[in-house]
């Protein structure tokens, strides 16, 4: 990019500039139009609507500064400050990973699991507890409890600056009362009995990290996860396996070539539970599943 701003000060004529300028940006249309739509505060429909809509000029010098770091790869999250997650909208600051689609899968399987559950045991008390270990922006606690009323979450990360922010998210989204938030480092200062646990830990190893553009923006302790990137994973087996209520479910996020070893992880710590690898939509393994 040339880093001139837009010469023309409508919408039409701003999304013309920014894809003749940031050809190489990989959703170049649609990261321009987002950028667009949230310096507007306008949803990205009106701005297709309104083409002929005029701009401001500091706006449009504006717009040219995030479409250049966008076209450098910083994350369009991260420019916008907001990113979707399972249908709700989170938002996000450089404190916290970006809320990914292939963390879905753990969420249906523990709504799936929780709806199962509660049809068989409907009279159970007290209310059913969720753990969200490392809980980020509070997009997995956020939403559990936004589609099963009466859950109870406890939500930890060691960072109190993503904790700030996922409080600000509860409180957005209105179930800021059913999810308590918890400074640790993993589950040591939890008592049992838990009977769901979600965990999407830092898994990516270390090795390879380096060469991630992922590592240029998101925080590195959200991304680490040692030597082979189950470092974390490992001691949350070890410090959940007293934890984990009969009858209970654990699940954790891996990457796509740990399955086998997150398994015999597993399997050193629940030796008598029933432990599953599932995959992803692209049939990669994605979700260590563990049940009591």
């Amino acid at each position: 990019m040339n880093g001139d701003p837009p010469p023309a000060a409508t919408v039409g004529a701003a999304l013309d500039w920014a894809r003749r300028e940031a050809p190489q940006s990989k959703s170049g249309p649609l990261e321009a139009q987002a950028l667009l739509a949230h310096l507007l505060d306008r949803p990205r429909g009106w701005i297709l609507a309104h083409p002929e809509a005029k701009i401001t000029p500091i706006l449009l010098l504006q717009y040219s500064e995030l479409t250049r770091r966008c076209a450098d790869g910083e994350p369009l999250a991260y420019l916008t400050g907001r990113q979707e997650f399972f249908g709700l909208n989170f938002e996000v600051t450089e404190d916290v990973l970006i809320p990914r689609p292939e963390t879905e899968l753990l969420v249906e399987t523990a709504l799936g699991w929780l709806t199962e559950r509660r049809r068989r045991m409907p009279l159970l008390t007290p209310p059913f507890c969720a753990l969200d270990l490392g809980t980020g922006c509070g997009c997995i606690a956020a939403a559990l409890a936004v589609r099963v009323p009466g859950l109870r979450v406890i939500a930890t990360d060691i960072s109190f600056r993503a904790l700030a922010l996922a409080a600000r998210n509860l409180a957005a989204l209105g179930v800021s009362e059913c999810v308590r938030l918890l400074q640790a480092d993993l589950l040591a200062p939890l008592r049992g009995p838990v009977d769901l646990l979600c965990a999407n830990l830092p898994y990516i190893p270390a090795a390879a990290l380096e060469a991630l553009p992922v590592v240029r923006y998101e925080p590195r302790i959200a991304l680490d996860g040692g030597p082979d990137g189950l470092r974390l994973i490992a001691r949350a087996l070890a410090q959940s396996a007293p934890l984990l209520a009969e009858g209970g479910m654990a699940l954790f996020e891996i990457e796509e070539s740990q399955g086998k070893g997150a398994r015999d992880l597993a399997g050193r710590y629940f030796p008598q539970a029933k432990i599953a690898i599932e995959k992803d939509l692209s049939g990669k393994d994605r979700l260590l599943r563990i049940r009591m």
